[in-house]
């Protein structure tokens, strides 16, 4: 299973707004991924704008993408967006049903513009918040290049743990084979952090 995990309302924190993706919100995030220090992480990096936009105006490219605005103004500017992917954890057979849709996994992308200020950080414990208290999950994945190093490090800032470290497993578009890194944490782990 997976499934549209995304909140039927904005989420709010201190500085940002996060809400789910419309149409009219390619060119936005064209602005940043466009740039090649940030194409270069990502899964696909898109010739142009018309390839980014046919892309993300997929149903179900939508259905998983959540917009981070400063501020809580409708126009506020748009400075990055997460990935969320309901998943079903892995059971055996006769448990299989029991496992279904109880595991999320998070990706996110920040326009350069506005990193070192803490807004990644701010914008994925809140996503965590989120499928922690409102979606009722037991386990956030999220998984990166190793060489992507502020990925991995906000990561490790919002409590996830470094769950595997695979050696050159992830072909990466310049023909390099890359280390990947999968982290994670269990809802009972966020619980007591944020206790």
């Amino acid at each position: 299973m997976t499934a549209t995990a995304l909140p039927e309302h904005p989420l709010r924190t201190e500085r940002l707004t996060l809400r789910p993706a419309v149409r009219g919100d390619a060119e936005l995030t064209w602005r940043y991924r466009r740039l090649d220090d940030v194409g270069t992480w990502l899964t696909r990096h898109h010739a142009d704008l018309a390839a980014h936009r046919a892309h993300m105006e997929e149903p179900a490219n939508l259905a998983l993408t959540l917009v981070a605005q400063l501020g809580h103004e409708p126009d506020g500017p748009v400075i990055g967006d997460l990935m969320l992917r309901r998943v079903d954890a892995w059971g055996q057979a006769e448990v299989a049903d029991r496992a279904a849709g109880t595991e999320v996994e998070l990706g996110w992308v920040l326009d350069p513009a506005h990193r070192g200020l803490g807004y990644g950080t701010e914008a994925v414990r809140e996503l965590l918040r989120y499928c922690f208290t409102e979606l009722g999950v037991r386990r956030a994945v999220a998984n990166c290049f190793l060489a992507n190093e502020p990925s991995w490090r906000l990561m490790e800032r919002v409590g996830m743990r470094r769950e595997a470290h695979a050696v050159r497993d992830s072909l990466h578009r310049s023909g390099e084979w890359l280390d990947s890194l999968v982290y994670a944490v269990l809802a009972e782990e966020w619980e007591a952090a944020t206790r």
